[in-house]
């Protein structure tokens, strides 16, 4: 399983989806890490290791020199971009979402070469059907993704859902205490995140603080600080620990998010596994992740955004609300996920024979 997108301090979407999925995998099967960089493992489970070059290296359309040594009886990567060239193995690719073929502004943290070939990448679908058709089997997270990709016919190869889902390691809270006074936020400042209309909607929330919690920018920082209401409080965390996100989400009132554009929406079913309800903008994936759980309302209208929240504050609506959050996060396990992945292989095996690693 190629851990190569996994990072060294703490995770992100892709990175907390790869480490998780191979511990699923790894309590079924015996697995394999790739890693590129031997701080990854400090976020990686006990297991054993190859390491070979960056994802990111110019060496990478031929990494299946290395990897066919290992004779696997499959290789998933949680990205599209993995090398193939030479391959001997089957080999599954994921696709999370297509954000950003409508949001084409690259992750900050790429190097300037690749964001200027990220946005190329992005500007045809032609690309991206390269990619995945190199694989055996195409992954994605969502049955939202999926209409996507077959709507723009991104791959003649079958699409099988591998999705994410919560950590299971803490009980939910108890629906009878009451919350604070507060809402959270986890997710990037990308300007599609749309976190803008969650701090104009603090005018009308005066008692009531927003945690902004992700690492930030000083300039994006001071973009959005210029945006707080006279009177309203909004908190930049700057980055937590998985501890100190679990304990803000077991005190909070809401996790919140007006997100335009999600491949899954992680944050949402994280909150919700604890007991803590969500007020999210109303879109497919949200839809797909939250069920008849989370709260929605029109991800450009600060005031129903405010008006939700408030009506959430009421005790009772309070309480049904992460009750049901609860039930709606159990539907997603990475048990489930895993087991997919290991028919997916088992499927393979039987189509390439005995006698393919």
């Amino acid at each position: 399983m190629d851990a190569r997108f996994t990072r060294m301090d703490h995770h992100d979407g892709i990175s907390r989806y790869g480490a998780s999925l191979i511990a699923a995998v790894a309590r079924l099967a015996q697995v394999t890490m790739l890693i590129h960089d031997e701080r990854q493992l400090a976020l990686l489970p006990e297991l054993p290791w190859v390491k070979i070059n960056s994802p990111l290296s110019p060496l990478e359309p031929l990494v299946s020199r290395h990897v066919n040594k290992l004779g696997a009886d499959l290789v998933f990567c949680p990205m599209q971009t993995m090398g193939s060239w030479g391959r001997k193995y089957p080999l599954v690719l994921t696709l999370h979402d297509l954000i950003y073929y409508e949001h084409p502004t690259p992750p900050g943290f790429l190097p300037v070469p690749v964001r200027v070939l990220w946005r190329l990448y992005h500007k045809a679908y032609w690309p991206q059907r390269f990619l995945l058709n190199r694989a055996d089997t195409v992954a994605t997270i969502s049955h939202t993704t999926l209409g996507l990709m077959r709507q723009h016919r991104l791959t003649s190869r079958p699409i099988r859902i591998v999705g994410n889902a919560p950590q299971n390691d803490q009980a939910p809270r108890d629906s009878q205490l009451a919350p604070e006074k507060s809402l959270t936020y986890m997710g990037s400042f990308m300007p599609y995140k749309n976190v803008e209309t969650l701090i104009h909607a603090m005018a009308e929330l005066p008692d009531f603080t927003l945690n902004l919690l992700s690492r930030i920018t000083p300039e994006r920082r001071a973009e959005l600080e210029a945006l707080i209401p006279a009177g309203a409080s909004v908190v930049f965390h700057n980055g937590v620990s998985d501890a100190q996100y679990s304990e803000l989400l077991l005190r909070t009132t809401a996790l919140v998010s007006l997100s335009k554009a999600e491949g899954y929406g992680l944050p949402l079913v994280e909150a919700m596994a604890l007991g803590t309800p969500v007020v999210v903008a109303d879109t497919p994936i949200f839809r797909e992740v939250g069920g008849t759980a989370a709260r929605y309302v029109p991800a450009d209208s600060a005031s129903g955004f405010a008006a939700a929240v408030r009506e959430l504050a009421k005790p009772e609506a309070w309480a049904a609300r992460s009750i049901a959050s609860v039930a709606q996060a159990a539907t997603f396990t990475w048990d489930d996920s895993a087991k997919e992945l290991l028919a997916i292989a088992q499927q393979l095996r039987r189509q390439h024979g005995p006698d393919r690693p």
